[in-house]
């Protein structure tokens, strides 16, 4: 749904933005959701790289109690 988005519907979204906020906050604005959009980008990899680290721990572990397991 959001990947259907226009030049019309995207003409109308910064209207209303620039209406609610007014020409001389936008930047401020424009500041923040892009500073908020870079700590949620590094959240989010660093909680995937936490993920992969803890793979990597438990992987090897894995892979040792199954080869005891088998002899």
């Amino acid at each position: 749904m959001i990947g259907n988005i226009g030049f019309p519907e995207l003409l109308l979204i910064l209207l209303l933005v620039l209406l609610l906020f007014g020409s001389k906050r936008l930047p401020e604005v424009g500041r923040s959701i892009g500073m908020t959009l870079k700590e949620l980008k590094r959240s989010a990899s660093g909680v995937l790289d936490d993920e992969d680290r803890s793979r990597e721990k438990t992987a090897p572990q894995e892979t040792e109690v199954k080869s005891a397991t088998k002899s």
